[in-house]
């Protein structure tokens, strides 16, 4: 294993350098830590609203934060990246396999306000949206 581990580092940083091979081994890293996002959000039903004047709105049940992350790969198991945490902001990056993947930024203003910039491809389509997320009540 550890051999493995050798060649795919050495091919990395031949390729991409030392600094996005270091870059990667940390985002790897934390991928796995809980971010300080986590106990700040309250679950419950939220509205998502567009920004725009054509923007819809819509409603969801939310008892995990990854929803919130992965809007346009809801159903997907997605391999989910951390690029910055923070207790007000946490970016992530998320890839999904076949169905595509994306970029997400959440802000949070309160526990139950948070403002969302997501991009990426699903379905085969890019996508790109800014939302505001304000939690409404209980899910039903």
């Amino acid at each position: 294993m550890s051999e493995v581990l050798g060649i795919m580092t050495t091919t990395w940083l031949r390729a991409f350098g030392a600094g996005t091979a270091m870059i990667l081994a940390a985002g790897a890293a934390m991928a796995a830590t809980p971010s300080k996002l986590s106990g700040q959000l309250e679950p419950g039903e939220w509205e998502l609203r567009g920004r725009g004047e054509d923007a819809g709105s819509r409603r969801l049940c939310v008892m995990d934060r990854r929803q919130l992350l992965q809007i346009q790969h809801p159903r997907n198991s997605c391999k989910t990246f951390v690029l910055s945490d923070s207790p007000a902001m946490l970016i992530v990056t998320y890839e999904c396999g076949a169905a595509g993947g994306g970029r997400t930024e959440l802000r949070t203003e309160t526990p139950r306000l948070v403002q969302i910039h997501s991009q990426g491809v699903a379905g085969g389509a890019p996508f790109s949206f800014a939302l505001e997320g304000r939690r409404v009540g209980d899910c039903r």
